[in-house]
């Protein structure tokens, strides 16, 4: 797929179709595409390499792209595989590039690669410039966006930012998203950067002094309308806000009892005229699309089995997804289910009360086995106080 940008800034990446997990966790139906750019000027500039896996088309487009000359500097904007996997091939290529990079790129750098990095190298901070010629790279640095190295860079004459992780969305660029951007953007964000709220922040608040008119991401589709739209979305989720009003239902159950449930408390929160509801089965969705939709709605219930002493795994699997991502600004209700000791109530509420600003609404709903009739005033009670939440 042939990809424009401008006539010194050319699209080198590839797409990678066969990968099945992505970071060995995230299902990727659609695949996911490896960006690396190249900026021909009197000096010439390689944004980035690609994943191992698509080492070798990489190497074909930029070939094609170099038309005989050679890449004078590779800036090297974040260190995870998928990007600088094809780092040790091009120093092959061009045995006197000039690596590009921040102090922690370099300190990091000889734990993948066996380069000898001896006069070969960059060293580049807050604020420092590279001339290429009539382009300026302008390096603006990430610190966990999502690894401690990350940077930016942007080029002012043509005012584009390379944002490294930053705006990345899973699926390969052939791959028309019916539900445009934001579906997998939200999904890769919260699942991959969503930790990191605080230094994407920070990221934003610098990149609002720049004038920029397109954005060049490491994964997913070029940016170059509505770019505040995208800025946004991740001023949004990086601040924690819900994006949207609506609840989502998650439910642990072991033989089916919970989720009838959680399914019958769906259907009392839409009679009281609840935005959007979403029910999930935690043990058979894609636990990334389920902390998606944590992420994205203002309210959440769990519904889950007891199990061990505890809760049913898959349920406090998801909890501590959500912990670790920092989940926080939320409202949640809880449903238990147990047979003789219901313990699955209190192991997620101690889970819940670890993170912060979530506001656990009473009552909590206790179902022996079955759902009954007399369990449904506890639950109409806990619809109330969610929808009016």
């Amino acid at each position: 797929m042939k990809i424009e940008i401008s006539e010194a800034v050319k699209y080198i990446g590839v797409d990678d179709k066969t990968i099945d997990l992505f970071e060995s966790q995230y299902v990727v139906p659609e695949g996911v595409s490896y960006n690396s750019y190249l900026i021909m000027d009197e000096k010439v500039a390689l944004m980035d390499t690609v994943d191992a896996r698509g080492m070798k088309e990489w190497e074909s487009n930029l070939m094609e792209a170099l038309g005989g000359r050679k890449v004078d500097y590779l800036v090297i904007q974040h260190l995870e595989p998928d990007h600088a996997g094809s780092i040790g091939r091009l120093v092959e290529l061009f045995p006197d590039v000039t690596l590009v990079g921040n102090a922690k790129t370099f300190a990091m750098l000889p734990q993948f690669f066996d380069i000898d990095l001896e006069g070969r190298t960059m060293t580049v901070a807050e604020g420092d410039t590279l001339s290429l010629g009539s382009h300026m790279l302008n390096f603006v640095m990430a610190p966990m966006v999502h690894w401690p190295e990350v940077m930016v860079t942007y080029e002012s004459s043509e005012k584009i930012l390379f944002s490294a992780d930053g705006f990345g969305k899973f699926g390969a660029l052939d791959y028309d998203d019916p539900e445009g951007w934001a579906c997998e953007a939200r999904r890769y964000y919260f699942n991959i950067v969503g930790k990191y709220g605080a230094p994407v922040q920070a990221l934003l608040k610098k990149a609002a002094g720049l004038d920029i008119q397109m954005i060049c991401p490491l994964h997913g589709p070029i940016l170059k309308e509505n770019l505040g739209y995208y800025i946004g979305m991740y001023d949004t989720w990086s601040s924690y806000k819900p994006e949207n009003k609506g609840v989502l239902v998650a439910f642990a159950s072991i033989h089916g009892n919970t989720g009838k449930a959680a399914e019958r408390f769906a259907e009392m929160l839409r009679q009281r005229g609840v935005e959007k509801v979403v029910v999930s089965d935690l043990a058979r969705e894609d636990m990334a699309e389920v902390i998606e939709d944590a992420f994205r709605y203002d309210r959440m219930v769990l519904a889950g089995a007891s199990y061990d002493g505890g809760v049913f795994p898959c349920m406090q699997d998801f909890l501590h997804h959500l912990q670790s991502k920092a989940y926080q600004n939320r409202t949640v209700g809880i449903i238990e289910n147990g047979s003789w000791g219901p313990t699955a109530g209190r192991t997620m509420k101690g889970i819940l009360e670890t993170m912060k600003n979530v506001t656990i609404v009473d009552p909590m709903v206790t179902i022996k086995s079955t759902m009954k009739d007399t369990d449904l005033p506890a639950m109409e009670a806990l619809a109330d106080a969610i929808a009016g939440a």
